[in-house]
């Protein structure tokens, strides 16, 4: 899979090198700031509960 996407950027090794890392960092974002937001309800990492 990621060489498919490494043939596909345009440019050679230092624009592919740029473009996949914006290409990254935006996967990033969008995940920190609309997924988990969505599934922070549903995962509860606060509530620990521990048995002895």
């Amino acid at each position: 899979m990621y060489g498919w996407i490494w043939r596909r950027l345009p440019g050679n090794t230092g624009t592919r090198l740029l473009t996949a890392a914006v290409l990254v960092i935006a996967v990033g974002v969008v995940l920190w700031y609309a997924v988990f937001p969505l599934l922070e309800p549903a995962v509860t990492l606060d509530e620990v509960t521990v048995r002895t």
